[in-house]
């Protein structure tokens, strides 16, 4: 199996495999890597965006492996032929990984007693939450990916491409660095897949002593991160990036 539709279905579920399970691997009771803290979370997530989009071009994939990339590239190309099937894959493979996540570290759940820290495996949650401020974190935080992301592939950096092979590590460390500086607010959704496919995982799934999956929350990392990826299509339309 290969191509563009299976690749964003298996490169997602290794981004979301590797990085909600640097989270398991941090908050869960008992494991290796306990209480280990941010800055393993966020070295976790970056070398897991950078994994996906390696195995998803490996199988002959595009690696949008976000909605948001999907879209914003839809938005300044015109052409919107592949938005609803690339989504599709997205979400199924974030979901799927959620599943391997709860099976891998499944001796862990039961002696986890905060429930808090359970569903912040899967999906994000606020550190202060206020939903306006919240949304608008995350609208800023997924512009700012956008044209710093598309400016990696863009004619100023390299004028006559990158070498093959290296765009995938500066997009990981964009994720990094963007973890760091700017992932307290809100934990860094910016990606509606990345969070509702593992959150609807996490509702399904028999976790041991689980609590609710916070709907009430969902919309802002699902629609924020969209909002903010259109107008950074529009910036890098407008400024040459793309």
């Amino acid at each position: 199996m290969n191509g563009p539709i299976f690749g964003e279905f298996l490169g997602m579920l290794v981004l979301i495999l590797m990085g909600d399970g640097v989270c398991a691997n941090v908050l869960l009771k008992d494991s290796k890597g306990g209480n280990s803290g941010w800055i393993v979370i966020t070295a976790g997530w970056g070398i897991a965006v950078l994994c996906g989009i390696i195995t998803s071009l490996g199988v002959g994939g595009v690696a949008h492996l976000n909605p948001v990339v999907t879209i914003a590239l839809a938005v300044a190309n015109g052409t919107y032929e592949t938005v609803v099937p690339y989504i599709a894959a997205q979400m199924a493979g974030a979901f799927c990984a959620g599943i391997l996540v709860w099976l891998i570290y499944l001796p862990h759940w039961e002696i986890t007693e905060d429930k808090g820290a359970k569903l912040g495996i899967f999906c994000t949650a606020p550190a202060i939450r206020n939903i306006p401020t919240n949304a608008l974190c995350e609208f800023l935080v997924t512009i700012l990916l956008v044209v710093v992301g598309f400016s990696i592939g863009s004619k100023g950096l390299a004028a006559n491409g990158l070498t093959a092979g290296f765009g995938p590590y500066l997009w990981g460390m964009l994720i990094w660095g963007i973890g760091l500086s700017l992932g307290g607010p809100t934990g860094y959704a910016i990606n509606p897949a990345r969070d509702l496919g593992p959150r609807i995982a996490h509702q399904l799934l028999p976790i041991a002593g689980k609590g609710g999956s916070d709907w009430g929350y969902a919309l802002v990392p699902i629609l924020a991160p969209l909002l903010g990826g259109i107008v950074g299509a529009i910036i890098c339309k407008a400024t040459g990036i793309l």
